[in-house]
């Protein structure tokens, strides 16, 4: 079959990219997968960021550029049998044999009951998202049933590697859409560092973008003499090394927001918490988004409502290493049920391919 997979935030090379690009590798296996995309060093970049080889995957010329003429796009479309279109709230007219809809996040803010738009939902024959918590918000706003493809998660190796005193948050640096609020982690250890957290550091990774570098400046110039280290653009190694070096690890997406009107801006799955969680660090992660279904509060991890709790919570692991190693033991096991061919069995079923 052919196969063509449009993705807007491709550029990001976030955990969604590296979601609809291990899509694309699972299906490049039996099929001829075709990426819209004109920057050619967008593979190299994503080889790189997320250690996956993408030799049989091939570009084409992005033909859902703003501006492409639509009938120009519906004749390119019609040459494939299957579309995976990445929708940032926008819906477009697909001609593919098959038409597939991949929603991130809850888009609210579309109406789903204009008409333009219930006739565009007539095209596509499945829509998928990767999380319950995205499902739930996607299906009010379109009167759907849409499916829940949980991301594949890698399993890192932590034999032979001893755990350090830190604390691992990890996420885009970015002030759009899904902020992470790492400078609200970064203020809480300052704060807190000569009562509760001596002796231990705080590393902050991610991606950035040109656009987002002033944000990650700003966070390293508040960093004064703290333990504190952040990596921009860290490589899959880096990555690795840190998970595998982490005791706890820290999340907030959505802290601070007001989630019923604006739900997007929680953490939509959590694919570097269960990533953290398989190499044995233990998430102490905001009880919002899609975290609520990867972790279970006091069992394999915290959730949490407040800083005063993140703070109590990630205390308590620091002072009772029998706890902490019990949970560890469990958050790796519960990564386990995300790991696996788990994700390429889901797939092809999804997809009836």
């Amino acid at each position: 079959m052919k196969i063509g997979i449009f993705d807007p935030y491709l550029d990001t090379l976030g955990g969604g990219e590296k979601y609809i690009l291990t899509i694309a590798s699972c299906l490049v296996d039996k099929h001829e997968v075709f990426l819209f995309w004109d920057d050619v060093s967008i593979l190299n970049k994503a080889s790189l960021r997320f250690n996956i080889n993408f030799d049989k995957l091939k570009l084409v010329r992005n033909i859902f550029n703003a501006g492409e003429n639509i009938l120009k796009r519906r004749q390119e479309t019609k040459k494939y049998d299957v579309i995976i279109y990445v929708s940032d709230g926008s819906i477009p007219f697909l001609f593919a044999k098959k038409n597939i809809l991949l929603f991130q996040f809850p888009v609210n803010w579309v109406d789903g009951n204009r008409f333009l738009t219930k006739i565009k939902i007539k095209r596509i024959d499945k829509i998928i998202c990767y999380s319950n918590f995205v499902k739930r918000y996607l299906d009010k706003t379109f009167g759907i049933n849409s499916v829940v493809l949980n991301p594949a998660i890698d399993t890192i190796r932590t034999r032979d590697v001893k755990k350090e005193n830190i604390i691992l948050s990890v996420g885009r640096f970015t002030k759009a859409l899904n902020i992470k609020k790492q400078e609200v982690l970064l203020k809480i250890f300052k704060e807190n560092y000569k009562n509760i957290f001596l002796g231990w550091k705080l590393v902050i990774a991610g991606s950035v973008l040109e656009q987002d570098k002033q944000y990650i400046t700003d966070l390293k110039k508040t960093v004064g003499n703290y333990p504190i280290e952040i990596y921009g653009n860290a490589s899959h190694a880096q990555l690795v090394s840190f998970y595998q070096k982490a005791k706890i690890y820290w999340h907030a997406a959505g802290y601070g927001e007001d989630l019923q009107k604006h739900p997007e801006l929680a953490e939509h799955f959590g694919i570097s918490t269960v990533e953290a969680m398989g190499a044995g660090a233990v998430p102490v992660v905001i009880n919002a988004g899609g975290q609520r279904e990867i972790v279970k509060n006091r069992e394999n991890g915290f959730l949490w409502n407040s800083l005063d709790e993140l703070i109590e919570k990630t205390k308590l692991l620091m002072s009772d290493e029998r706890l902490w190693a019990k949970m560890s033991q469990l958050a790796v096991r519960r990564a386990g049920d995300f790991a696996g061919n788990r994700f390429y069995d889901e797939l092809y079923r999804i997809l009836n391919l």
